[in-house]
């Protein structure tokens, strides 16, 4: 279960215009609640119009005001056309999330070793992943440096991962591209913050092992116990457990809010303690 708006009343996103990408996704969708129930209007930047109509009026259901922008966050043209969708509907953006990514089953080894991968599979998933950040920032960040600022300034939040700090069997494409994702955050955060006077913030939440579409059977068997690979990731876990998608959703809300108006160039770990413990 996501937080609730009674958890999340400390802070509060009243007026703010939040624009989330990857949002018909596990975690990006799950921010998206969670900012809307922090008082955010959401805009759903997405490839599948079906899906995000979907989300939006569940959204819209619970009370939000959502508009849905078609947009691939590969294609710079059709995010430009998004960017102005939400400032004819809005006149400004405060909030951006880049939830966009994942892996490709390409871009995996194991099966095959590094030496048999293609090299375009690679720079597929680092695309996907690098380049789907920084376009979405490249298309909205501009405006996002327009005043008058809310209290707080504004935030664009990224998803890195637990792959860029560690090195993990089979995600090469993927820990690289989210290496990628840290380095371009903290960059942004010394650009950006200088060219608005410290108000826009640029940081990242680092998500551990939250069970989804594309990680499932990975880690989980057919009758729901832990495979293997799953069995590890638990026994590295301090908390023993896997993520419920709302812990990354109050992570998001809380790097979005003037509570955390002093914090940027972060890549925020939300992963049970997986990053803290060594394995002994």
């Amino acid at each position: 279960m996501g937080p609730g708006r009674d958890s999340l009343s400390n802070l509060p996103l009243d007026g703010r215009v939040a624009v989330v990408t990857g949002a018909t996704g596990l975690l990006g969708g799950a921010a998206a609640r969670g900012l809307a129930e922090a008082g955010a209007t959401i805009g759903i930047v997405a490839r599948s119009l079906e899906r995000a109509e979907s989300f939006a009026d569940e959204l819209r259901g619970a009370g939000a005001d959502v508009l849905v922008l078609p947009a691939d966050v590969l294609d710079e043209a059709a995010l430009a056309s998004a960017r102005d969708s939400a400032l004819e509907r809005w006149g400004r953006i405060d909030i951006l999330v880049n939830a966009a990514g994942g892996n490709l089953p390409g871009a995996t080894v194991g099966e095959r070793s590094l030496f048999e991968l293609p090299l375009e599979s690679f720079d597929d998933v680092v695309r996907l992943n690098l380049d789907g950040t920084l376009l979405p920032i490249r298309a909205f960040g501009a405006a996002m440096l327009e005043g008058p600022f809310p209290e707080g300034g504004r935030s664009i939040v990224n998803f890195s991962s637990m792959a860029a700090r560690r090195a993990m069997t089979r995600v090469v494409g993927y820990g690289a591209a989210k290496a990628g994702v840290d380095n371009l955050t903290r960059w942004l955060a010394v650009e950006l913050g200088r060219a608005s006077a410290g108000r826009l913030r640029v940081n990242a939440v680092a998500p551990g092992f939250f069970l989804g579409a594309q990680n499932r059977a990975l880690l989980l068997d057919a009758d729901g116990t832990p495979t293997p690979r799953g069995a590890t990731v638990l026994a590295q876990t301090p908390a023993g457990r896997f993520g419920e998608a709302g812990e990354v959703a109050g992570a998001v809300v809380w790097l979005s809010s003037a509570s955390a108006s002093f914090v940027t160039g972060v890549v925020l770990p939300v992963d049970g303690g997986f990053d803290a413990f060594s394995g002994v």
